[in-house]
């Protein structure tokens, strides 16, 4: 099938449920080895990418990350495009529940929103690791226009490395914070909140401030697609 098949294909209202109840949802093996082995291989040719990020260099943890240049790659472009319209109605619900304006209905009129605002540079980004490499835990906000959901997918095989778990927490109001470790398969992707998720207490709708992460990787190598689908300033 092709990669909007298998999107249209997910259990969206499942996701959907587990995002609200969580702020988290897997979807199950996504993307197939070839699409997986093109993006590990893309890696190496710097001219798709706009700029490199040695972790260590700001204190992020260690370990390395590009983002994409535009044109994005094809694939990337369409779980970007595809990602945004599926979430929209959970982005649009956690909005409207934390008193924000309600996104546009297409990928693209987001872009220019965040075009308008200064955000003009793409995040989409492969992350690099190798042993003794970790990402701290850290949230993906880029400027004033935030899509409030995010998707990692996992590209290389976990039977190949150890270690290297990714790790999501949420902090409640007076709370101390609970983590969650995310196991994935090759070419599955954890979808996430970017930063705040509604929580409905007894005394009405509360934030939840999320972070994410990956453990320290003790042996192998680990490559991962991140997809963030509001532009940087």
């Amino acid at each position: 099938m092709s990669i909007e098949q298998r999107i249209l294909a997910l259990p969206w209202e499942n996701i959907a449920a587990r995002l609200d109840e969580h702020g988290w949802a897997t979807t199950g093996p996504l993307l197939t080895e070839s699409e997986r082995r093109q993006l590990v291989a893309s890696y190496g040719d710097e001219s798709r990418f706009r700029s490199t990020v040695v972790m260590a260099r700001h204190g992020f943890g260690r370990g390395e990350y590009r983002y994409f240049a535009y044109p994005l790659p094809p694939l990337v472009q369409s779980l970007r495009e595809l990602v945004y319209e599926r979430l929209l109605p959970t982005a649009n619900a956690w909005r409207t529940a934390l008193g924000g304006e309600v996104l546009p209905s297409t990928h693209a009129e987001f872009l220019e929103r965040c075009n308008a605002a200064g955000q003009k540079r793409p995040t989409p980004l492969l992350l690099r690791y190798g042993p003794g490499d970790y990402n701290c835990l850290h949230q993906d906000l880029y400027g004033d226009w935030v899509f409030p959901l995010q998707a990692a997918f996992l590209l290389t095989d976990p039977a190949s490395f150890e270690g290297g778990e990714f790790v999501l927490t949420e902090q409640r109001p007076r709370m101390q914070s609970q983590a969650q470790v995310v196991r994935l398969e090759a070419g599955e992707a954890v979808i996430f909140a970017v930063n705040h998720r509604p929580v409905r207490g007894t005394r009405g709708t509360y934030r939840v401030a999320m972070r994410h992460g990956v453990s320290e990787l003790r042996s192998g190598s680990r490559h991962t697609l991140g997809i963030i689908l509001h532009d940087a300033v």
